[in-house]
């Protein structure tokens, strides 16, 4: 699989249990900038980033104990969560895959943090890593 309108890593989201004390630990130990907390409704998730423009740290933590994140920390615990590419057309990117077999968890884009549409491809078809697909402002 090749995307033609990759930009690069946006940012890496980690599934934290607890959004204050994971702030705590990526600004005030490992000296990171915080630079924007929101809720993601859409997502069932309060998402704090570190950092600004491509490669940012997103740490996720979940609204809802009903949310992907949710089920995600309740069986595999704390830690990487997934990758998140940039791309120039989300819906040109979710045809191009899905026409290449890309095995796809939406094929239309859904509200992310920031304003932003996002998409996921599912793990087993990018070497066992969820891969969030993004386009925003």
């Amino acid at each position: 699989m090749r995307t033609k309108a990759a930009k690069g890593l946006e940012h890496i989201a980690i599934a934290v249990k607890n959004l204050e004390a994971a702030i705590h630990t990526y600004r005030d130990v490992l000296g990171l900038e915080l630079a924007e907390l929101e809720e993601v409704p859409e997502q069932q998730v309060k998402v704090a980033i570190f950092g600004h423009g491509l490669g940012r740290v997103e740490l996720i933590c979940p609204t809802t104990s009903e949310s992907g994140v949710a089920r995600f920390l309740e069986k595999r615990g704390e830690g990487l969560h997934h990758i998140c590419i940039e791309v120039e057309d989300i819906e040109a990117t979710l045809a191009e895959l899905k026409a290449q077999g890309a095995p796809l968890l939406d094929e239309v884009p859904k509200p992310g943090a920031g304003g932003a549409k996002v998409a996921f491809i599912h793990p087993k078809g990018a070497c066992g890593v969820l891969v969030e697909l993004r386009q925003g402002p």
